[in-house]
């Protein structure tokens, strides 16, 4: 049996920290709003960059198949979503006057997996696919709010070694750590 949709390409996960206390803490009905409203703002930046595979609760599961993904491309892509996520979250809270602690961080992954179709659903399936997962559960980022790049994704990707170094605090086992501070 032979799988001609297997392809390079990015895994990225965006993913909301302090999702687990915000569910207990917040009233079914607010809670749902809020949510719905920050994956769609995720989304609407996306601008169908990244094709979405699924989304499971505080995350989406994007994907782009690409031979030479862009670092610089991507990053702008991750400071824009995570821009306008703060800035929702804002708008959200003066509007329900209420404190919405969440922050947002992203798993930038690459390599080779496939997709196949399930009735209206679209999977991916791969070693990527459960690496990314796996990197989301990590005890290196010291705060909430960053992006963590993978070696494959920096590996493979095209990009100005001196822009990811400026940015990005180098973490052996996995990769790359950008942290993001206050809206750019």
């Amino acid at each position: 049996m032979k799988n001609t949709n297997i392809q390079n390409g990015i895994i990225l996960i965006p993913d909301f920290s302090g999702f687990t206390e915000f569910v207990f803490n917040t009233k079914l009905y607010t809670g749902e709003y809020i949510v719905r409203q920050l994956l769609s703002i995720l989304i609407d930046v996306n601008n169908q960059y990244f094709d979405i595979s699924e989304i499971e609760g505080d995350a989406i599961l994007f994907y782009k198949y690409d031979q030479k993904p862009s670092y610089q491309k991507v990053s702008k892509m991750l400071r824009n979503m995570r821009n306008a996520f703060n800035m929702k979250i804002l708008e959200l809270s003066e509007m329900l006057n209420t404190n919405i602690e969440l922050s947002l961080k992203f798993i930038v992954h690459y390599g080779r997996f496939s997709q196949y179709n399930i009735g209206s659903f679209k999977k991916l399936y791969g070693k990527p696919v459960v690496e990314a997962h796996q990197m989301l559960k990590n005890d290196l980022a010291e705060q909430p709010s960053y992006a963590l790049y993978s070696h494959s994704f920096l590996e493979n990707s095209q990009n100005d070694e001196a822009d990811s170094n400026k940015e990005a605090m180098h973490v052996s086992e996995v990769g790359a750590i950008q942290y993001f501070g206050s809206i750019d």
